[in-house]
Parts: C-alpha cells; structure tokens; sequence
C-alpha cells in the first residue's frame, strides 16, 4: 500500500482538531516518523506537546483506514482527562480501566474491535493479559491495529526514578506485532535511563528525539532549612502564590498529612495525597485539585506523574528527592501553561544523611547502589550550588547552557567563603572522637564541641579535656551544619547505625591534608513573613494578570470567559483546562472576536470547538 504525504494531513489535523497554527520544536518530525509508520522514542519536558506527538499520527492513520491507535498509560486519572479532551476536540476514544462497569468496558471493546475507536487508553498490565492480546492479534490480522504509544516510558528502566516492574512486558508488543509502529514517551531521562529504555522496549531501530530539557518560566530556588521548614513553605505561599494551585512534595506519609493539617491551620486550601489513602478520598483529592483552583496538593511521589494540569503556580519539596530525575520531573508538574511559575526546594542535613541511610539500607545489589549514590551526589551538587542552577540542571541532561537570570542563585548571587579551614577542624573532631575509645557521635554533639559548649553529654564523656574543643567557637551552628552537609555531600563523611553517628571515610585525608578546597556558600538569613495587609492583593495577583497581558478590562472579560468555562466543565464532569486552557482565554480577552470566523482564529479553537462552545463564548464576549 503506498504511504500518503502525512505532512500536509498532519498539519491540517493539528489546526482542524486541535486549534493550533504551527508545531512546536520536533513535533512537525515526530508525527511525520511516526505516521509513515516509524518507531520514534520521545525525550519532551512536561508542557513540550508529547500528547500531540501520538495523537496526531493515531488520527491520521485511523483516517487512512489503519484502525485503532492504543496508549499505555499508568494512570486513571490521564486516562480520563485525555480521554475526556479527545472527545471535546472531536476524537473518538476510550479507556479501559477498574472505573467501569462490565456493561461499559464491553462497549468499548465493541468499539475498538469494530476498528470505529481512534484511541484506546490502558494500563501496561491490561495490554500485555492474554485476553487483550487475543483482541490485538484479532484487529493486526485485519490491519485495524495502527500504532502503540507508550507513555511515562522511563517507568521500563530500574535506572529511573519511578520504575513500574508491569512495564518490562511491553517488550512483547514488538515481538508480536512487528509491523506496527511504536512511539516511546518520557519527560525525562539521563543516558543510562535511554540506554535502558531502548534495550527492554526493543527500540533499537527507533529515531531518537531529544527537546531541549530547558522550561525557561520555572524558577528553581533551593534554601537552606531552618527550625521551622513549614513556615518557610507558608511564607512562599502567603508572599507569592496566594489563593493559587500548588504541589507540596514530603518523603513521608506521616509528614503529609501533617503539613496538610498545619496548612489548613492556616487558612490554605490544602490536601493529603498518599498510597495509605483510602482509594476514595484519593480520587475525591485529585478531582478537587483538577477542577477547584487554588487547591495546594500535600503528596509523596505517588501524586503526580501524568497531572495534565496547567496552572499549577508552584511546586515545593519539604525533603530532599532521591535523584536529580526526579527532581526534575516532580518541579515539572508547574507552569505547564508556560506562564510563570516556581520550584522550590528547602533542604538540610538530615535529608543528606536520609538519603544516604536509604541506599545503603535497600536491599539492592552493590551496583545499583552504586548508580544511586551517584545520582544523589549530583543532585547535592545541585543543592549546595553556587552557580547557576538551571545550567547544572540541563549539564546532568547533556545540555550545553548560559546562565539563566532566572533562578535563585543568578538573582541573588550567594556570598562565599572558604570552609577548607572549617572543614579540616570539623574531621579532626570526629577523628579525635574515635581515637578516644572509638566512641562516635551525632551532627548535634559534635556541633557543641566544636563550639565549646556545655552539656551534660560533653561532661559525660570528657569532651572539654580534647584538642579539638571549642575551636570552631567563631562559626554559628548554621554555618557548622553547612561544613558537615557538604562534607557528607562530597562522600567524605558517612553516618552508620539507628543513631546516625559519623564515621570519617577515607577520603576524608586528603581534606585533613589540605589537598581539597571547599567553597561554601553563605547560610542565607529567612525574609520576615510579610503582613496579610501586605500580601492581600498580592505580588501574585499582579504577576498573574501582567503574564496573561491583560489589561483591566481585558482581565474582566478573561474572569466571566472563566466563569462560563467553569459551568461547562462542570456539566461535563471535566476539569476546566480539558474545556479551554487559560491561554486561550487570555487571547479571547485580548482579540475580543465578533464573529465565528475571527474566533476560529484564536491558538486553541479547534472545529469541534468552535461548532459547540461558539455561540456561547460570542455571547459572553458582547455581554462584557
């Protein structure tokens, strides 16, 4: 059969169906390999366009007669949500989840056997059963079967920060139906991770696409934790993101719901989100955040992967991430709509030692160990960085990079000093302790003796009486713990047992001997908390309205564009974005069009749209 030029359909599909003019970056090639019937793997930040990727190819090909495309994905939630918006643009699609009843889920199969559904969503379990793979074998003997999208495919790699075991089988997809094109997807992946993924997913005859990793609208911002870390989270929410939709990420389940209790506490719209929870009261919390505004969601990592939301306004880590994969993809989950938006981290010793404990604690061979422990180094790097964090970020990538302007350390430079001299004092007081009766201690004690002071513990043991008492009595305790994470950081000091002593590592002579130069920044002093009569009105609401370009009677007609989208979502059952993203509003509010035609024209008004929702949108518009 000879192939049609998909460039020309494809691009009338992109502005037919989705609204769009013009591609962005790579995805003109993407959807070209893949609809000639190519295997692509896909590395595209979050908010790139990788659904577009394989929904445009899904549509071309159903429309040259090549049937149904199948999307693996590991989410409920993206699954309804991309369903949800596929059918608003006009596209028939479908999911097959533990959502739907036995009479629901029949009729979808129904519509994908009939070779009538264009996509169809599931779970990598679901796809590789033997009873789905009969119905596969059924539509590729037809030549109904068009293409496999694999989405979150670092999920396949054990070097990823999120590896799902049910992934490896995928590999069978190509085994069994060789004819039919793949396309890989993931927001993120260093070389060991791609290297992976291309190995147990049999892409090794796939085109390789790799977006820039740069999302020049987030501001990375990472402080050092003091006493009081949930205020130093209050004080970013009250000063810069009030009444806005935020991510806050914790390591425990305990501590989330905590943070989410001490929040409410304090006037935030906040919620828990964990494993633990009741399946129930988790879906009910996703739910309020996707379609409520403002909500700031209180998870572990099992929120988030596949959040299609894109107003997220921040995202902020109480503890330290396992690697720098992670931490990428996590503050990913902001400013997907491209506006403005922050990652912020507060981060301190005990993560350090946390971290470290983890790994040493996990059941895992010494080479993985080995793999994870440098990736938590490269992430400490990141976190005691001195330079610009966006360039250290997009390096681990492989990304050549200038200085952003845009992050906490290119706007406000931190001062330095040379801790070598610190540093030195502080290894000599842990090796003083050993050589007195091996005796090992904690961060705290050793603090005290440094500094010369007193307590029950430093009479107990005698600690007055060593050479190395008080002579760090110059420094605070802040700019000690500095010296101490660092040092951990750098592998030169390693805590063992229930009591997180430490224990000096070898490497810990060649800082002794002066042969390594530590330059450390700063402990930065915590802003006072500004007052409510300060924030109401706040920095905020003025960054929100100056990044939509709005002025104030564009601002007026863009909140009653979102309060009829409001209702409309609401009787879909949908969040607001699926209906229409804020961007598109903003441009409604801006253009004003008076007619079907001029309104066909705005970034986001598809056919389908513009047949159902225009009428209605002109009317608002008039009304203003």
């Amino acid at each position: 059969m000879t192939r049609p030029d998909h460039h020309p359909v494809a691009q009338h599909i992109l502005q037919e169906v989705f609204g769009y003019s013009a591609f962005r970056g790579a995805q003109a090639q993407i959807v070209e390999q893949v609809s000639a019937g190519g295997d692509a793997l896909v590395l595209m930040p979050t908010g790139g366009g990788k659904s577009l990727c394989y929904q445009i190819p899904a549509i071309a090909r159903h429309r040259a007669g090549q049937g149904v495309s199948v999307v693996v994905s590991p989410l409920i939630a993206l699954m309804h949500d991309q369903v949800g918006a596929l059918e608003e643009a006009g596209v028939h699609a479908a999911f097959l989840n533990s959502t739907l009843s036995s009479e629901q889920a029949l009729h979808v199969e129904r519509e994908m056997m009939s070779g009538r559904l264009v996509m169809l969503y599931a779970a990598p379990e679901r796809v590789t059963n033997a009873r789905f793979l009969a119905q596969l074998d059924s539509l590729y003997e037809r030549g109904l079967l068009s293409l496999f999208a694999i989405d979150e495919a670092h999920c396949v790699s054990q070097w990823g920060h999120d590896f799902r075991s049910e992934y490896l089988a995928l590999s069978l997809l190509h085994e069994r139906y060789p004819d039919v094109p793949r396309i890989a997807l993931t927001a993120t992946a260093d070389d060991l991770t791609r290297a992976d993924i291309i190995e147990r997913l049999k892409l090794e005859e796939a085109r390789v696409f790799i977006s820039s990793f740069d999302r020049p609208n987030i501001r990375y911002s990472i402080v050092e934790k003091d006493a009081k870390p949930r205020e130093q989270l209050l004080r970013l929410i009250r000063d810069e993101h009030e009444d806005e939709a935020g991510v806050v990420y914790c390591q425990s389940r305990k501590k989330v719901e905590e943070t989410a209790a001490w929040l409410e506490g304090e006037g935030i719209k906040a919620l828990p989100y964990h494993a633990g929870l009741d399946a129930a009261v988790r879906q009910k919390h996703q739910d309020r955040f996707l379609r409520e505004d403002g909500i700031v969601m209180v998870a572990t990592i099992a929120f988030g992967m596949g959040i299609d939301k894109p107003d997220v306004r921040f995202v902020a880590h109480l503890d330290l991430p396992k690697n720098i994969e992670s931490y990428y993809q996590e503050t990913g989950r902001a400013g997907r709509d491209g506006a403005p938006a922050n990652a912020w981290m507060t981060y301190g010793l005990a993560d350090v030692v946390n971290q470290r404990r983890m790994i040493d604690e996990s059941p895992a061979d010494e080479e993985f160990k080995k793999g994870q422990r440098g990736k938590l180094d490269a992430l400490l790097a990141l976190a005691e960085a001195t330079d610009c964090r966006r360039v250290r970020l997009l390096a681990y990538f492989g990304e050549e990079s200038q200085p952003c302007g845009n992050c906490d350390n290119c706007l406000n430079p931190p001062a330095t000093w040379d801790g070598t001299d610190a540093a030195r004092k502080l290894l000599s007081c842990i090796y003083r302790f050993q050589q007195n009766g091996g005796q090992r201690f904690g961060a705290g004690h050793l603090i005290d003796v440094l500094r010369g002071k007193v307590t029950d513990k430093v009479t107990q043991y005698g600690h007055q009486s060593l050479s190395t008492w008080g002579i760090g009595a110059d420094l605070p305790e802040a700019q000690w713990r500095a010296v101490l994470r660092q040092l951990i950081s750098l592998g030169h000091v390693f805590t063992e047992g229930e009591y997180m002593t430490l224990v000096l590592a070898d490497s810990a002579r060649s800082v002794l001997k002066g042969e390594v130069r530590l330059l450390l920044r700063v402990p930065s002093v915590p802003p006072k908390r500004s007052s409510r009569t300060t924030r109401t009105g706040s920095a905020s609401s003025r960054a929100k309205v100056e990044a939509l370009d709005l002025d104030s009677q564009g601002e007026q007609v863009f909140e009653a564009l979102k309060a009829w989208r409001a209702e409309v979502a609401k009787e879909h059952g949908l969040p607001a974005y699926v209906i229409f993203q804020n961007v598109t509003l903003a441009e409604m509010a801006r253009q004003r069009p008076a007619s079907l035609d001029e309104l066909s024209q705005i970034s986001g008004v598809g056919a389908k749209k513009l047949e159902a929702y225009g009428r209605e949108i002109l009317r608002v518009l008039e009304s203003c």
